[in-house]
């Protein structure tokens, strides 16, 4: 397994930089028309509290150089539509959004942040058009194979849709990125990496993956639940072998996207070792070097 930053200076010859942005969307997993609330981990600002502010494109990635202008001298970007889900909306306004953004000569890649089961007709024609300009990445939110976990943690749709997505996805030349959550609340070891060896066998192969320790939320459903009454959550040397484990189980070609994620300190409640970004990827790259 490959780790993203290497291979996009392998493709683009330089560092190539996220730019974390908002399309305006909401998601039909909050609106009434799958459901209610959202996903239970996920926050008020879902899952983007770190996107530039909402506003015109150019105001968005201006504000968004800016944060990450300490950290990367970088001079091309991935325009990531993260907040919500991006494809659920009024899709003139998207295609208009989208063309903008992977048009711009800084922009080397579009990701756009979606569900499996907002990917009608029109949907598929616009990603299939934008790809005719440059790569576009969707990214999808799977968690989990185990439809227990799924209704515990209110996703909203079963796995059919997933692999129908996939399906239509990958057929259409559309690379997709998928999201899973380690340390769901009653899931198993073996259950986890379940849900690994079930995206290492698909085909075609699975071309990236984004692994995160569960970050329990003020403000979210699972929030409330985990302070009512606490379940046990994974340590940073459980998560960090759980890593190990899961880059030995998937293809070569599957390209790790994320090893960790960074939860907004002013919402985490649990576990506090996320905070700590250094040392958890200090402890991650020692696994997966095999050094103590």
């Amino acid at each position: 397994m490959r780790r993203l930053s290497d291979v996009l200076k392998e493709t683009y010859g330089e560092k190539i930089y996220r730019l974390s942005l908002r399309a305006g969307c909401t998601c039909p997993n909050r609106d009434g028309t799958v459901g209610f609330g959202g996903c239970s981990f996920c926050s008020e600002g879902g899952s983007g509290e770190f996107a530039a502010p909402p506003g015109p494109l150019d105001d968005q990635i201006r504000e968004a150089k800016k944060r990450i202008a300490a950290k990367t001298d970088a001079r091309r970007f991935i325009a990531y539509f993260q907040s919500f889900t991006n494809t659920y909306g009024d899709i003139g306004r998207l295609r208009k959004l989208y063309e903008e953004a992977i048009r711009r000569e800084d922009v080397a890649v579009l990701a756009i942040g979606t569900r499996p089961d907002c990917l009608g007709e029109d949907v598929m024609a616009m990603l299939k058009d934008l790809a005719a300009i440059k790569p576009v990445w969707v990214e999808l939110g799977l968690q989990t194979i185990h439809e227990k976990t799924a209704a515990r943690i209110n996703r909203g749709y079963a796995l059919p849709v997933f692999e129908e997505a996939y399906r239509q996805l990958t057929a259409a030349g559309i690379t997709v990125i998928v999201h899973v959550i380690l340390g769901l609340p009653g899931e198993t070891k073996e259950d986890m990496l379940d849900t690994i060896r079930y995206l290492a066998a698909l085909n075609p192969p699975l071309p990236g993956i984004k692994l995160q320790m569960l970050q329990v939320l003020t403000g979210t459903r699972l929030g409330d639940e985990y302070l009512r009454e606490p379940f046990p959550l994974l340590t940073l040397d459980e998560y960090a072998d759980l890593i190990a484990q899961s880059a030995a189980i998937l293809p070569e070609e599957t390209v790790l996207h994320r090893m960790t994620g960074d939860g907004p300190r002013r919402l985490l409640i649990a576990p506090e070792w996320c905070l700590h970004k250094k040392i958890v990827l200090n402890t991650i790259n020692r696994r997966l070097t095999g050094s103590k």
